[in-house]
């Protein structure tokens, strides 16, 4: 046995103990990395849009059906987060000409709208996003474009000339600008199946200042796949990775020094190796008329234990745009790296050359996981909400004289009803302020007035709708495109339709749900005075002065004033209280005292203070009129009236039914564009799915188009032809 001295063990334990702390530092460098990571995701979150329209092609005055998808990028799931998504139609100078808001449920919602029949031919830009997604706008949104025809005006049509090919540049760099390119380089080896091989170009500047030391970290869609701290050996140093821990997606490969700073990405595209299975089961070849029966099996497993699949199915004409958008091509990129050039969104990323694909992947930048931003520790304050349980209304409120944004104020929100509901907001510094409102389809009034009103106040109601749009493209690059023959078909189709009154448009889905049943705001009052109770007043001040005790309204100088007797002190409040009407604060006494008794229904009075939330009320006086609705008062300029509807109701799809030989023989012509749309379809417990539509009147090939997402987050998507004779 050899024998240490004990200068040898001492030397022996402290290289023990240098290596057992340089470990520990490396695990705390990758932890503080991956932890700022999760803390950014989780605070920045992305939502993702896709839009399942029922054509590409559309003329204009037709009905476009739309069925919305919601997915939480990070999960890759329908999202919960929001129940709002702001749909636009955009014609070539970037002018909406269509904006609806659609309901989500469990991350799906169906809608429609009717195409403005005065539309000029051309390309179009329809776009959907969150309240959230605005902040993260203008690219960071659902976009595609559908051709729009009018063919009672021109014969030609300007189109978006193609974005050409992507210029091809090297792997981004990103952090510290004193690490020069040829100090730390790797690539990537695809070869082996099942591992992937990071082959690391470290010299010796890079080994000197970083202690043979880097850190590794692979992303996708902002869940860690891999992470891991590196010793470099030498010059060259490779990194196995398993592939089966990757994501499939866009995989963001990032390398850190030994002070943990980002200094090189590169992206690179992992495809689903066990994608969903779908069979479907039609006849290829039908007549006019004929019935269509449309047999769906999802033979994945996985799909068939979910709880919210949804489903969305189209049949339309074919026509020359090879391409349309789904689901399952779209979530690889989604508007996470931006806008993607033609060459890449028009074409399903199979089809892409790997070389092609490679070359584009080196021009990307994540638009969401910035690593400057992650590792700084200042996370950003976003300006528009999630709107889950509520809707939110945005505005600012200015003064005239001066033209300048009146901060630290309050501004008050009134529904008026019998039932009143108030809601009060605080300016900020730029004098914005906002108000959530519940999330309903049906037709409502808001009023929206500031606190104080001899400070010559205006308010500015913010477009629900985001005003931040892509730069226009030049006109002069559009190419003028002679309309296809297939389009003066359904110009046909649709003149004729518009003769005869035909209509896909059937029921709302549901029906418009009112806001809800609420209580006062300021509860039970103190007095509740119901005027058919009691003789009939000539004038409201002799009502109060008879009637309700401890409230007092007095004539002075030809104005009037109330005041309210604390029950406590026994004496008059130093300050007047709140007056309202039907629920809208009133701030001038007169309008009340002049009010026709015989139209008030009844009075409410509070005569304590009443505190609601930060807001202190020195009493409280409510006349609620027969009527309930505020029309007994001119509204002073100072004030916003709304008409406002938070969500727009959708209609069924409505076709006709040839089940019996007098229908089928029927002499009214059937000349739909769109043979059958239906935005959710869900399969039964074996995970079949069946769809009966009738062949119209127009022979053609039409393309059936299946798109869905389960609540695991598997994508759907199917094409298949089918023609009618």
């Amino acid at each position: 046995m050899i024998k240490l001295t004990k200068p040898a063990i001492i030397i022996l334990l402290c290289s023990l103990t240098a290596v057992r702390i340089y470990g520990q530092v490396q695990a705390s460098q990758l932890d503080n990395i991956t932890g700022k990571f999760i803390k950014y995701t989780q605070s920045v979150q992305w939502e993702e849009v896709f839009i399942h329209t029922d054509r590409e092609e559309y003329i204009a005055g037709e009905e476009l059906w739309f069925n919305v998808y919601l997915i939480d990028r990070q999960r890759n799931k329908p999202s919960s987060q929001s129940r709002i998504v702001y749909f636009e139609i955009l014609n070539p100078d970037n002018h909406p000409v269509v904006q609806k808001r659609i309901e989500i449920e469990k991350g799906f919602g169906p809608g429609q709208v009717i195409l403005p029949d005065t539309l000029s031919s051309g390309n179009y830009t329809l776009r959907a996003y969150t309240n959230w997604m605005k902040n993260f706008l203008p690219s960071n949104c659902f976009m595609k474009n559908i051709n729009i025809y009018n063919t009672l005006n021109n014969r030609s049509y300007r189109m978006k000339p193609d974005n050409g090919k992507s210029p091809t540049a090297k792997a981004t760099r990103t952090g510290s600008p004193e690490l020069a390119d040829k100090d730390f380089t790797f690539t990537v080896n695809k070869a082996d199946p099942d591992n992937l091989v990071l082959s690391i170009i470290a010299d010796n500047n890079f080994i000197y200042l970083n202690g043979n030391v880097c850190y590794l970290l692979i992303n996708t869609h902002g869940v860690i796949n891999y992470s891991r701290s590196i010793r470099i050996s030498g010059i060259n140093t490779s990194v196995i990775v398993p592939v089966q821990s990757l994501i499939p997606g866009i995989n963001q490969i990032t390398f850190f020094n030994s002070e943990s700073q980002p200094i090189i990405n590169k992206f690179i595209y992992t495809p689903e190796i066990d994608p969903n299975n779908l069979t479907v089961s039609i006849s290829e070849s039908l007549n006019t008329r004929d019935h269509i029966s449309l047999e769906i099996d999802l033979e994945d497993g996985k799909i068939l234990s979910s709880d919210s699949v949804n489903i969305s199915i189209s049949a339309a004409p074919c026509n020359d745009i090879h391409y349309c958008s789904d689901v399952t091509d779209y979530m690889i990129f989604g508007s996470e790296f931006g806008v993607l050039p033609d060459e890449i969104r028009n074409r399903k990323i199979e089809e892409i050359p790997q070389e092609e694909l490679n070359d584009f992947l080196q021009t990307i930048n994540s638009r969401w996981i910035d690593w400057n931003k992650i590792l700084s520790n200042d996370l950003p304050v976003f300006k528009y909400k999630f709107e889950n349980e509520s809707h939110f209304i945005y505005g600012t409120l200015f003064n005239r004289s001066s033209n300048l944004p009146d901060g630290e104020k309050y501004v008050f929100l009134s529904t008026p009803a019998k039932t009143a509901s108030f809601q009060y907001a605080k300016t900020d510094k730029d004098g914005r302020f906002s108000f959530a409102i519940p999330i309903v389809e049906a037709l409502h009034e808001i009023i929206i007035q500031p606190e104080e009103t001899d400070r010559n106040n205006t308010i500015k109601i913010e477009s629900p709708f985001s005003e931040e749009f892509l730069p226009i493209e030049n006109h002069q690059s559009y190419l003028v495109k002679e309309i296809p023959k297939y389009i003066s078909n359904w110009s046909i189709n649709y003149q004729v339709r518009k003769i005869y009154g035909s209509s896909s448009l059937g029921n709302t889905l549901k029906p418009a749900r009112s806001l809800p049943a609420i209580k006062r705001f300021y509860g039970k009052p103190d007095l509740e005075l119901i005027m058919d109770d009691y003789i009939k007043l000539p004038v409201m001040q002799e009502v109060f002065f008879e009637l309700m005790p401890g409230v007092i309204l007095k004539s002075k100088k030809s104005q009037y004033e109330f005041s309210i007797l604390d029950p406590v002190e026994n004496r008059i409040y130093n300050k007047p209280p709140v007056l309202l009407i039907d629920g809208v604060v009133i701030n001038d006494a007169s309008v009340i005292a002049n009010l026709d008794p015989e139209i008030v229904e009844k009075i409410d009075a509070v005569k304590e203070p009443y505190l609601i939330g930060d807001y202190l009320f020195y009493g409280l006086v409510n006349v609620i009129t027969r009527k309930g609705d505020f029309s007994c008062v001119t509204l002073p300029d100072y004030a916003v009236r709304l008409q406002y509807r938070v969500v727009d109701p959708a209609n069924s799809f409505s076709s006709p039914d040839y089940s019996t030989q007098e229908k089928k023989e029927s002499s009214l012509p059937d000349l739909r564009n769109t043979l059958y749309w239906n935005p959710s379809v869900q399969p039964d417990n074996n995970g079949k799915i069946s769809v009966e539509f009738w062949a119209s009147d127009y022979a053609s090939d039409y393309v059936i188009n299946i798109q869905g997402l389960t609540g695991e987050g598997r994508t759907i998507s199917y094409k298949k032809v089918l023609r009618i004779k």
